[in-house]
């Protein structure tokens, strides 16, 4: 099933005996002079996943899952439903449902249910779908993975390995007059080692991804600099010492410690947080939230990348948002409903996990811009600080805007210079008092690798992030007791 010969309009149409009527007719069980606008949103998806562990093939997997779901939206008010089997009946009936969920009264008449229109972008030209490779290809490369993960250094003791891939089709009809659908491919590559010296065991953990083909992980060596990663990391933590408590000046890598920008900040800047008036940044658009050297932006349309779409669950195109300008705000991210609500443009980011669940505005990918100092001159400027490069879990309070994050890998950094690895590293702090702390931006702006899933009220979707090498003074840092102390302030 290669993608130019699918079009999404039509597959939902043919496979499923439907035509531009029936879906004018699931609309208007949702219409109604109570109702506002109403939506369609149909999902066919096809996923595999193949995991090894102690040189074998430990799972093996294919699912294939198919549904639509009907949304009402009244004010502030969204009815929905949904049907794991899609036919004109089951339309109806979600239709009629949502409708029955939203109703209020005041509402005006909506407009004509039209179709038509097509997605602006084409981000991700895949000729052949990952999951159309032969799995003995895949097998093969984790396999390799293997092999080249052990010999990197004999204190590995385990490697596991895991390449997952999906293939999805959407389309999503509006009453608004619009029918827009898109073909989105995925694909991920993680590595974990385990590495062992006497009773000391430490682990490491790499990997990539995007809407790709399979070739990516080929390119360039990629698979292999992947599994040599995995090991480094898990030996390097094997020498790690605890890692020292207090508020010092912390060094934050390129790349994948934009999670930390993800979680503490990125939230906090969705819509729906800012409209219910929950959020540590309501009501301060045009003020000053951090740092003049401090740009964020929220960018779907960056080609191939893992949190990159060509249009949104809600068939809104996605665009390049800047949430915060040389230390500004500039706005929020908006679904639908959260931009008619409060009176702004929808930016492309109502996502949702699949069929069964409801829109809500998401990130895609997050990231700071670069700035004009080197990494070295970064270090350089620390007398005593953490360098951390890797971050493993974290969580945030979206409210009060307190965070706590933990280091999979960092470093401590001694008159200017990266010196002893440390372990148990976490930093805790508040976000936008975080921005503000921001004193050098490095040069070396990095995208993650393709690995980033969010978490929010249950949905999980793919996202990216990014950050160049950044310097925030005076930040929190603390092993496992400070961890602890953490989480408790965060309930």
């Amino acid at each position: 099933m290669t993608q130019q010969l699918v079009k999404p309009e039509r597959f939902f149409l043919e496979k499923f005996g439907l035509t531009e009527r029936h879906l004018e007719r699931g609309l208007g069980a949702a219409l109604g002079a109570q109702i506002d606008y109403a939506d369609l949103y149909f999902e066919y998806r096809i996923s595999e996943v193949l995991s090894l562990e102690e040189g074998m093939i430990k799972r093996a997997s294919k699912n294939i899952s198919q549904g639509a779901g009907v949304r009402a939206l009244a004010g502030e008010k969204t009815g929905y439903a949904f049907s794991d089997e899609i036919s004109l009946q089951n339309l109806e009936l979600a239709g009629s449902r949502a409708k029955a969920i939203a109703e209020r009264a005041g509402a005006g008449n909506p407009p004509p249910v039209k179709v038509g229109g097509a997605p602006q972008h084409d981000l991700y030209p895949v000729r052949i779908q990952p999951i159309e490779i032969p799995v003995e290809k895949k097998i093969d490369l984790l396999q390799r993975i293997d092999a080249i993960a052990r010999k990197e250094d004999p204190r590995i003791v385990q490697v596991m390995g895991s390449f997952a891939s999906e293939y999805k089709i959407v389309l999503v009809a509006t009453s608004a007059g619009v029918m827009i659908g898109d073909i989105q491919p995925l694909s991920r590559l993680n590595i974990t080692c385990i590495a062992q010296e006497g009773d000391n065991r430490q682990m490491g953990t790499c990997g990539g991804g995007g809407r790709a083909e399979f070739e990516f992980f080929l390119e360039n060596g990629r698979f292999e600099r992947y599994a040599k990663e995995a090991a480094r990391l898990a030996i390097v933590n094997l020498s790690a010492a605890d890692a020292p408590a207090g508020s010092m000046d912390v060094v934050l890598g390129p790349g994948w410690p934009g999670v930390l920008l993800h979680e503490a900040i990125g939230h906090g800047l969705e819509g729906d947080f800012n409209r219910k008036k929950t959020s540590a940044f309501t009501g301060r658009i045009g003020q000053r939230v951090a740092s003049e050297r401090v740009t964020v932006v929220d960018d779907g349309t960056i080609p191939s990348r893992r949190g990159s779409l060509n249009m949104d669950d809600e068939g809104t195109p996605t665009g390049r948002t800047v949430l915060i300008d040389r230390g500004i705000l500039q706005g929020y991210l908006q679904d639908r409903l959260n931009a008619r609500l409060m009176g702004m443009k929808p930016t492309g980011n109502g996502r949702r996990e699949s069929y069964a669940f409801q829109p809500m505005p998401r990130m895609t990918n997050t990231f700071m811009l670069a700035g004009g100092s080197t990494p070295e001159e970064i270090i350089r400027s620390v007398k005593r600080g953490l360098y951390a490069v890797t971050f493993g879990g974290g969580q945030v309070d979206i409210t009060s805007g307190k965070f706590v994050f933990s280091a999979s890998e960092a470093y401590l950094i001694e008159n200017g210079r990266i010196t002893r690895p440390v372990k148990g590293a976490t930093l805790i702090g508040h976000g936008p008092e975080v921005l503000t702390r921001v004193s050098m931006v490095g040069n070396d702006l990095k995208l993650d690798e393709g690995i980033g899933t969010c978490g929010k009220d249950g949905q999980l979707v793919p996202v990216g992030v990014g950050l160049p090498t950044i310097k925030v003074e005076g930040l929190t840092v603390g092993g496992t007791e400070g961890l602890n102390k953490a989480e408790s302030f965060l309930q």
